[in-house]
Parts: structure tokens; C-alpha cells; sequence
């Protein structure tokens, strides 16, 4: 695990719907917009909000969203040219911000220029072992072809051929080359595990310092460290507990899920988050608004690599739908400068600030363990312990309306951060709230 890594909260955007950019790859031959540049005024906005890392969604040139990939060395004419992307990259440096590119290698588009060699020549074509085909299935290109998930647009590609295998370690050794820090791996539980073993080894002979985390839902997180060699996963599991306990009122779930994250915990520190680009938002999510901040809580308390989905740090609203265009809602594109949000937004910019102060404070968070300590259906208090048991906090969550005092053992003097109005309740808690105490 790189050093790096253990201070890092990362502020997470898709570029193309970020910047406005069109639906629809521009025509060939048309200019590229240099939308990059736009990115600038909200980096002081990301630092100011605590975080020191911009996890970029998709910037390779691409038909539509960008994760139906058609090359992943050139940047997205929608989004600018490669020194749009140098100046935004040298901008991060500038502030000390570290930089992960999102990189789709299960699949590609049709477009991607060996796929198109396939649909020119057949059988004739040398790319045809870079995909699972079937010349003798039915189909409109008059063969049968492997997707993702039913998606025609998106095809599968052949992870059994080292073509593949020598091309994706290409891609991800020319971008760390180009300055950034690491990959979030798209779809990585769909990719042979010895395919990520075997490509993500190639990179880290040149860049040992590089962080990979892959886009995994569930199953045997610890698999794709051990045998895959990322460093880590996305913690799908505790962010469904996180909303569905609060809104069941069941904080069993979420400790069961903390037991589960300490499992994770031991072999590697889980890329954890309460909102991003393919789910719904957390305020949309929450049935009772007022339980937004114990989910930030709890974020922020627990062990991992946090990330910010952009906008849920202003309380943005939006449901994921299951339809075409489904994700327009929760992937809105912003104004052109933090100043131009709304103005109800802030005070959640400011909890978040708060609670990301906190976890500064304390940097052994990135892989603590929690212990229960009080477990009802809507209280909930944990201590979150350092590797070592030198460092403690205690995390107390009240998601009923009425106050409740939790009958937990402090020593010693405590600084108290809470939801409430800055006096010292100790661990009497309003409802619904959380507080957090520390050592003073």
C-alpha cells in the first residue's frame, strides 16, 4: 500500500456531465472544447472542503458516457485536448491534489477501433481474439459477440488473450506516465482476476506507487487484493447499510456490515463513500433528511479511503432511474464557479468540512476497526480503534426523534464534535443526531 494513500479524501466527478459537455461524441473533424479549463475554479472549492484528491470519472474519448470507451489514449474531444488535461493535472499538483483516472476495461464501444477492424474483416480480422466472438451466431453484424450485461453497445472483451492483457497494461502505464496517481478500475468484478494480477503488475514495475481500486458490488472483496493485486474495492456493502439502516431504523444492519468492514479491513483499506455516479443521492436516499449527517458520521469514522460524490456535499438531490438517460439526475452538470450554487447547500459543505476535520485529526482512521458498544434499532454507538489501540473515538448515533442517552465508559478529558448546537452533552444525544468523542 503506497504511503500516500492513508491521508487522501477523494472529491469524485464525471467529467462530461460535470462540465455540460454534449450527450454524443462531436462529428469527426470537429474542434475539441477545451472543458477542462472549467474544472479550475473548484479546486480551491475541494481543498476548502477538506478533501486532496479529484477522482475523475471517464476523459478518454468515447461514444456517449463515456464508459463505452472508443480510444483510451486520446482525451474526449467533448472534454478538450491533451494539454487541456496537462494544465488541469499541473493545476492539482499545484495545490497538492492527487489525481485518479477512471479506466473501463472489461468493455469498449463499437467504435473502438479494434472492434471496428472485426466488423471490416471477420474472421479475417487480427483483433478477433481481442473479443469473445461467435461467427456463426445470428446478429445484425452477422456474427454474435460477448456484451456487458445486455448492452449491446458495450462489448466485451477477451480477457484469455495477452494482446489484451500487453494492451491494457499499456493504457495504464501511459497515464501514470502522464502524472496521475492511480485507476479506478470500471466493472473490475465482471475481469478475470488473473487479468488484473497480470496487467496491474506490469504497471506498478515502473510506478510502485500507484493506488488501483476496482468497482466491485459484492462477494470476496479481499479476492481481488490477494489475487488480483489492486489495493483496493469499493465498499458497495456499507453504503447500502448506511442508508437502509437509517431508513429502516435498524442500526443492526450497519453493525453487522462494520463487522464485515473490519474483516475487509485487515487485508486492505476499502475505498468507502455514501454517494457517487451510478447511485442515487444520499439526500434523495434518506427518508428522514435530518439522518444526512449520521451517514457522514459514520464516513468518516470508520476505516478506508473516503470519497465525496460532487454535489453531495451541497445536499444535491437526485434518484437513479432504470430506464435510458436513468442516471441524468444524479449526474447533473454544475455552474461555472462554487459562487453560483444555491445557497441552501452550504451548511452541508460545512458538515462536511467539519466531519472531514476530524478525520485529519486523527489519520490512523484509514485503518481503524470499529467495537460495538450500544446496539438498538435506532441507537447506535461504536469505538473506532487504531491498529495499534493507541487511538480511540467513540461514535454515538441517535437516529430517534427524542434524546437518548447512551451508557458508554469515557476516560479522561473529551472534545465533543456533534450535529447539535455546540454544547457538551456528553453522551446525552439529541434526536435525531450523532456525536463523536475525542481525546482532548
Amino acid at each position: 500500500m503506497t504511503g500516500w494513500v492513508e491521508h487522501v479524501v477523494w472529491w469524485h466527478a464525471h467529467p462530461l456531465t460535470f462540465l455540460g459537455a454534449e450527450r454524443d461524441a462531436l462529428p469527426p473533424g470537429a474542434p475539441a472544447v477545451p472543458r477542462l479549463r472549467a474544472f479550475e475554479p473548484w479546486l480551491d472549492y475541494l481543498v476548502e472542503l477538506g478533501c486532496n484528491g479529484l477522482a475523475l470519472g471517464p476523459v478518454f474519448a468515447s461514444a456517449t458516457h463515456g464508459y463505452d470507451t472508443v480510444d483510451h489514449l486520446r482525451v474526449d474531444p467533448r472534454l478538450g485536448t491533451e494539454d487541456d488535461l496537462r494544465r488541469l493535472l499541473d493545476e492539482c499538483r499545484r495545490r497538492g491534489i492527487r489525481v485518479l483516472f477512471d479506466g473501463v476495461f472489461n468493455h469498449v464501444g463499437r467504435d473502438f477501433g479494434p472492434f471496428r477492424d472485426v466488423l471490416a474483416n471477420g474472421r479475417s480480422s487480427s483483433y478477433k481474439n481481442w473479443f469473445r466472438l461467435d461467427f456463426d451466431g445470428d446478429g445484425p453484424d452477422g456474427f454474435g459477440y460477448a456484451d456487458f450485461e445486455g448492452h449491446r453497445h458495450l462489448v466485451a472483451l477477451n480477457h484469455d488473450e495477452p494482446a489484451v492483457v500487453d494492451y491494457v497494461a499499456e493504457v495504464l502505464r501511459h497515464w501514470l506516465d502522464f502524472g496521475i496517481d492511480g485507476w479506478r478500475l470500471d466493472a473490475a468484478y465482471a475481469v478475470p482476476l488473473p487479468f488484473w494480477h497480470a496487467a496491474v503488475g506490469r504497471a506498478r514495475e515502473k510506478h510502485p506507487d500507484a493506488w488501483f481500486v476496482g468497482e466491485v458490488l459484492h462477494g470476496d472483496y479481499p479476492a481481488w487484493v490477494s489475487d488480483g493485486g489492486l489495493d483496493s474495492v469499493t465498499q458497495y456493502e456499507l453504503w447500502k447499510a448506511i442508508w437502509s439502516s437509517l431508513n429502516d431504523l435498524n442500526f443492526f444492519e450497519l453493525a453487522w456490515a462494520l463487522e464485515r468492514h473490519d474483516t475487509f479491513s485487515a487485508t486492505f483499506a476499502p475505498m468507502t463513500f455514501v454517494g457517487n455516479h451510478d447511485v442515487t443521492r444520499l439526500a434523495s436516499a434518506l427518508t428522514e433528511p435530518r439522518h444526512l449527517g449520521l451517514a457522514l458520521a459514520v464516513l468518516f469514522t470508520v476505516g478506508g479511503v473516503p470519497s465525496v460524490y460532487a454535489g453531495d456535499e451541497q445536499a444535491f438531490q437526485g434518484v437513479k432511474r432504470d430506464r435510458e438517460f436513468g442516471d441524468d439526475e444524479v449526474r447533473p452538470p454544475f455552474p461555472p464557479a462554487p459562487a453560483d450554487l444555491a445557497a441552501y447547500g452550504w451548511p452541508t459543505y460545512h458538515l462536511h468540512q467539519q466531519l472531514i476535520g476530524l478525520r485529519r485529526r486523527h489519520p490512523w482512521l484509514h485503518r481503524a476497526t470499529t467495537r460495538k458498544l450500544v446496539v438498538t434499532n435506532k441507537q447506535l454507538a461504536y469505538e473506532s480503534v487504531a491498529p495499534d489501540g493507541a487511538h480511540r473515538l467513540i461514535v454515538l448515533l441517535n437516529a430517534a426523534t427524542e434524546p437518548y442517552d447512551f451508557d458508554v465508559t469515557t476516560s479522561g478529558p473529551l472534545h465533543v464534535v456533534s450535529s447539535h448546537d455546540g454544547t457538551d452533552h456528553g453522551t446525552s444525544v439529541p434526536g435525531p443526531g450523532w456525536s463523536v468523542l475525542e481525546p482532548a
